[in-house]
């Protein structure tokens, strides 16, 4: 998964899997989820990122979580 983050558009995008998609659903409020041919999701797209609170100025935190039986994986980026 991969996790991009426009600070212009204020777009936070997960990319779900390598695949292009091929339909995508705008939800209430500005989620918009990306499709596959296999019909599972492809990607996430947060419209309005910071006012929604999912991006905080100046600092970004992700939580990873492990393969079953390991702890999780903190790691922290500023920005």
């Amino acid at each position: 998964m991969r996790i991009r983050y426009d600070i212009e558009a204020d777009i936070l995008c997960l990319s779900l899997r390598d695949l292009p998609p091929v339909d995508a659903v705008e939800e209430p409020r500005g989620i918009i989820i990306s499709y596959g041919e296999d019909g599972e999701p492809v990607s996430v797209e947060f419209m309005h990122a910071s006012r929604r609170q999912l991006i905080r100025a100046g600092e970004i935190n992700v939580t990873l979580q492990a393969p079953m039986g390991m702890e999780q994986v903190y790691a922290a980026a500023r920005t």
